[in-house]
């Protein structure tokens, strides 16, 4: 089988493709045949030594996946050969054959295309999973999404508008907030213009922000949290800026806010029930044509250097896949 290899830590244009034999599976596990891998921000950082996970080299990056199962180890009782998966491999998944254990894949619906699968559960796993479990997000409420327009971005404001919220995406050019309007935005804000803890303010007449969803953290953090109203909520979910954001601790005491931490990979290990719940709902509302996740770009597994670039310069709009 081909496999994108991290042999150093370095940049993409490190990472090489080499021929490897093809696995075999064990007890409890499952062989499943990738017909697209999805890359993620965070694939930027893990192949520099520089994520939270630090896998031993050489290795895989590409944290989730989709293909069909093509044998299955002593014991496992979900899925058979012919299958249709996706899986939160954390990293791994850039290669045509997979080995997951039984209890990592969710079985796809055949309404749901597996290119679509591939990418729905990291960044829509994070946003339903921060919205619905952490911030608890009713119907009405106001949410501002900074980093609209990226992966992680664009899903919270599909996931937030199909929960019944109003959704102020925050994005850095008019043509990033067009694409974050075509998801599905109510109101637009480019808060490389300055001015954004006021504009937040204004839109919502004075009394604040019900949620912020933030994935980029940075200099716009302390705007968006002071833009919060009386029990507001700030979820941190990401620093695609590169800077941790240092939040002000009584801000939180004035407003009566929660500051709340969006660990989407570990809630997945440890609320398992929840994690496959919130698969379902995502997968039904692609189904119901209700969710219609956006594929910035394909490419080969030769060419990740090219998808990986195109995160990290955030040219990307939605989703970059590799397709083995």
């Amino acid at each position: 089988m081909k496999a994108v290899i991290c042999k150093k830590l370095g940049g993409p244009d490190d990472l090489v493709v080499r021929e490897l034999d093809d696995p075999s599976v064990g007890a409890g596990e499952v062989l499943v045949r990738v017909k697209a891998a999805a890359l993620n921000y965070f694939d930027t950082l893990i192949i520099q030594g520089k994520y939270q996970f630090k896998p031993e080299l050489p290795f895989s990056p590409s944290g989730e996946m989709a293909g069909i199962v093509e044998a299955v180890g002593d014991g496992v009782a979900r899925f058979k050969v012919g299958d249709r998966v996706a899986s939160y491999a954390k990293w791994g998944a850039a290669r045509e054959l997979y080995v997951a254990p039984e209890h990592e894949l969710v079985q796809v619906p055949d309404e749901v295309s597996l290119k679509h699968a591939a990418g729905l559960l990291i960044t829509y796993g994070t946003a339903i999973h921060g919205l619905r479990s952490r911030a608890r997000l009713q119907a009405g409420e106001t949410v501002a999404v900074l980093g609209a327009s990226g992966g992680a971005g664009q899903a919270a404001v599909e996931v937030a508008k199909l929960m019944g919220a109003r959704v102020i995406a925050c994005a850095s050019s008019e043509d990033k907030l067009a694409h974050a309007k075509a998801c599905g935005a109510d109101v637009l804000v480019n808060y490389s213009e300055g001015g954004l803890k006021q504009k937040l303010k204004d839109l919502t007449d004075g009394k604040g922000l019900e949620v912020v969803y933030d994935v980029i953290g940075g200099d716009h953090a302390d705007d968006a949290l002071r833009a919060t109203g009386w029990r507001g909520r700030y979820l941190v979910v990401g620093f695609a800026s590169g800077t941790i954001q240092k939040i002000p601790a009584n801000l939180t005491l004035l407003k009566g806010c929660d500051v709340l931490g969006v660990f989407w990979g570990e809630a997945v290990v440890r609320e398992p029930e929840e994690h496959h719940k919130d698969c379902e709902q995502l997968f039904q509302w692609v189904a119901d044509g209700q969710l219609k996740p956006h594929i910035h770009a394909e490419y080969p597994l030769e060419d990740i250097a090219l998808g990986l670039e195109e995160i990290s310069s955030r040219r990307a709009k939605g989703k970059v896949l590799l397709i083995p």
